[in-house]
């Protein structure tokens, strides 16, 4: 069976997207107008109303009224929707992106605990790789990552390479097939030597995503706690065709047992 295309405006929105991410349009920058859009692309003015108002409500573009439309600048961007490395969103948003790689380490599973050994589904004798990183934008340290990676899959990664994007590394070079991620999102308080490497007073709001990513076939192949600094980043949620649409839920916990 062949597969739908997208509608018009969601391949629209990706070739604007495109000219954000490629430079043409920086953070700050005055975009394209619904008629610019409609005379470059070869769609109608409602078309293109259509794309430019979802990215303003996706946090890409910020309209100012009797002015225009503004690539946005500010907030950083999770897109729940996609796996997008970090140096690719930061670069969108007009953000210089850097890694600081705090550990790099191989390690026998147990020594990670049981529940990456349940997650990962390895024996406590399979080696991981252990990763820990802080990311900033700008020279401001917005993300700390605390990964641990199947080592069989990618024997060859090593402390430089996970200086860079580890998705770039995967796919690119070791030819991993990534399928996707599973992912749970928590509020939390960031404190100790967390917020001292975020540079975030003691109690700062921050968000951490816990995720396990997955080669094709369903096979674990990472599994993540990614600590967010809150005043640094909104989270997005593009909800799709209805057939394929999960919009987020949220799930009431037993706050008895915290």
């Amino acid at each position: 069976m062949t597969r739908p295309q997208n509608p018009i405006y969601c391949q629209l929105n990706d070739k604007l997207r495109e000219l954000i991410r490629g430079g043409e349009f920086k953070a700050g920058d005055k975009f394209l107008a619904e008629r610019e859009v409609g005379e470059r692309f070869g769609v109608s003015r409602v078309t293109a109303n259509k794309a430019l108002s979802n990215l303003v409500a996706e946090g890409v573009l910020e309209f100012k009224k009797g002015v225009g439309t503004f690539v946005r600048g500010g907030a950083l961007d999770y897109d729940l929707a996609a796996l997008v490395s970090f140096t690719g969103k930061a670069e969108a948003a007009g953000k210089k992106p850097a890694t600081q790689v705090l550990t790099f380490a191989s390690l026998p599973a147990a020594q990670a605990g049981t529940e990456v050994l349940g997650a990962l589904r390895v024996q406590p004798h399979d080696k991981l790789f252990h990763i820990e990183r802080l990311r900033l934008a700008d020279g401001v340290p917005v993300i700390l990552e605390r990964r641990h990676v199947v080592a069989r899959f990618c024997p060859g990664l090593d402390r430089k390479a996970s200086k860079g994007s580890l998705y770039a590394v995967w796919t690119e070079r070791m030819k991993l097939e990534i399928s996707g991620a599973d992912q749970v999102i928590r509020a939390v308080t960031i404190r100790g030597a967390d917020a001292r490497r975020l540079r975030v007073g003691e109690g700062a709001a921050g968000l951490l995503v816990t995720s396990v990513g997955y080669l094709s076939g369903g096979v674990p192949l990472w599994r993540e706690q990614t600590l967010y600094r809150g005043d640094a980043y909104e989270f997005h949620n593009r909800l799709g065709p209805i057939q394929t649409a999960r919009p987020a839920a949220g799930v009431l916990l037993d706050l008895k047992q915290n």
